[in-house]
């Protein structure tokens, strides 16, 4: 069996066509079952992201397996496979490690070395691992990855290659200004309380906003965000932070309160039209023509360039209408945005660091996988040496009947330790030949040398296979 990962992301599709194949949870589910369910597959795991949206399979033919994964991702996205074919990307065996190992460094993110894909990489193995679609290639495969993606960012500089998206959105906003600078004293609105959410929200705190409100479609969620944003310390802001919580139909009356809006959500369609931001802009304009001129407050109405409203989507499909970046005193930074400014950001030196890192780790990992896929094997060929002391011991019995207990196992354990050692030195070659590239061959050479079983050797992989099923 062999792995491939079939997918589009930023790099190679357009917003528009990443927005269209967006899957909900509900839908990621149903795409890795049916793809369980196809021929060629035998263990699938989903990453849908933002700006990503990938399907990992151990597959047993690649033809086979490109064909079926292809059409399952144009089936439960809703893009015609026409359409989507031509932003499809593949990669098999050692190029798909490597794929996913520098996603999860960071290196093919819109802005490069964030870090909240880690996150969302083991979000796609606890999925898999719930409905037991992830066996032991793709436990294997995601946890090593998590690893990889936690070394690149302890071991080198990546982080200062990019910033989060939250943070590169708000500098887009900003502008010329530190967002610091730009955010302190303002009134902040969060939609959604999801991963993402909550990051917006952190970090508009730490960089001093007066006050964040979350709406969310479960007011729980929400209270319980704005809880942990005001406990002391949480934010590592300036102080003074408030926070409040407030359900889906109030964002009407908080968005003509609030100075910066920043919204991700599960939502299929818009949260925001371009008539709602007219309305809140226009119950702005009443408020500030009322106010005292001498005292007129935190408010952002006067942001120095004309913007009384300034907006980021970083939601995939989007939450506010694009039709707002025409609308004077609005500014909207959505992902297409983004993955326009990105284009042209420095990269760090550390990049390169990275790569090496992620260079070692695949060719470590596929020298474990191949090592492990000599294993079955190995402790068939151990079973079946052990039958054949018990078997041998068993003729014994009948030959000398009149062996006592203590004289039977100290044949036993002498015939034991001549086997054991007539297989050490074999047994631990062959795993480490077959951990060489091209050491595949070895377990094939092992079965035909010592007549095993295939069906005892499938046993023991099928084995470690539902073993490696079990979350971890």
């Amino acid at each position: 069996m062999s792995l491939l990962v079939v997918g589009l992301s930023h790099r190679s599709a357009p917003v528009s066509v990443l927005e269209r194949a967006a899957l909900a949870r509900e839908t990621q589910a149903r795409l890795v079952h049916d793809t369980l369910a196809a021929e060629p597959a035998t263990e699938a795991a989903v990453l849908a992201t933002c700006n990503r949206i990938e399907l990992y399979a151990d597959v047993d033919k690649f033809h086979a397996g490109v064909a079926e994964l292809s059409t399952l991702l144009a089936r439960h996205s809703g893009v015609g496979l026409e359409e989507l074919t031509p932003y499809l990307y593949v990669h098999y065996e050692d190029r798909a490690v490597h794929h996913l190992f520098s996603v999860a460094c960071g290196l093919d993110s819109m802005v490069v070395g964030e870090g909240q894909i880690l996150g969302q990489i083991k979000d796609a193995l606890a999925l898999g691992q719930e409905l037991h679609t992830a066996g032991r290639l793709l436990n294997d495969l995601f946890q090593q990855a998590l690893r990889v993606g936690k070394r690149a960012h302890s071991e080198t500089g990546i982080d200062k290659a990019g910033q989060s998206l939250v943070t590169f959105g708000l500098e887009r906003l900003a502008r010329d200004v530190p967002v610091a600078d730009w955010v302190a004293g303002r009134r902040a609105l969060v939609i959604g309380a999801g991963s993402m959410s909550s990051l917006a929200a952190a970090t508009l705190a730490r960089a001093g906003v007066a006050h964040v409100a979350i709406a969310n479609r479960t007011l729980e969620r929400a209270e319980r965000l704005a809880q942990i944003l005001t406990e002391p310390g949480a934010s590592g802001g300036s102080g003074g932070l408030t926070a409040s919580a407030v359900g889906m139909a109030a964002v009407a009356g908080e968005l003509a309160l609030a100075d910066i809006v920043v919204s991700c959500t599960g939502a299929t369609g818009l949260v925001l039209t371009a008539d709602d931001v007219r309305d809140a802009l226009a119950a702005r304009g009443a408020a500030d023509a009322s106010a005292d001129a001498e005292d007129p407050g935190p408010s952002a109405a006067r942001q120095g360039d004309g913007t009384a409203l300034a907006l980021l989507d970083l939601a995939m499909p989007r939450d506010i209408d694009a039709a707002v970046h025409r609308i004077g005193g609005a500014r909207l930074v959505d992902i297409e945005t983004l993955a326009e400014a990105s284009a042209d950001a420095p990269m760090a030196a550390d990049v390169d660091q990275v790569r090496g890192i992620v260079s070692d780790e695949v060719a470590a990992f596929g020298a474990a996988q191949r090592a492990a896929h000599i294993t079955p094997t190995v402790v068939a060929l151990r079973t079946m040496a052990a039958g054949v002391v018990a078997g041998e011991m068993a003729r014994l019995d009948g030959r000398l009947p009149g062996l006592d207990d203590k004289q039977r196992a100290e044949i036993t354990q002498t015939v034991r330790r001549v086997v054991d050692k007539l297989l050490h030195a074999p047994t631990v070659r062959v795993k480490e030949l077959a951990s060489t590239p091209g050491g595949a061959g070895y377990a094939d050479a092992l079965r035909e040398l010592f007549d095993l079983d295939p069906q005892a050797v499938a046993a023991v992989s099928r084995a470690d296979t539902r073993t490696s099923r079990e979350p971890s």
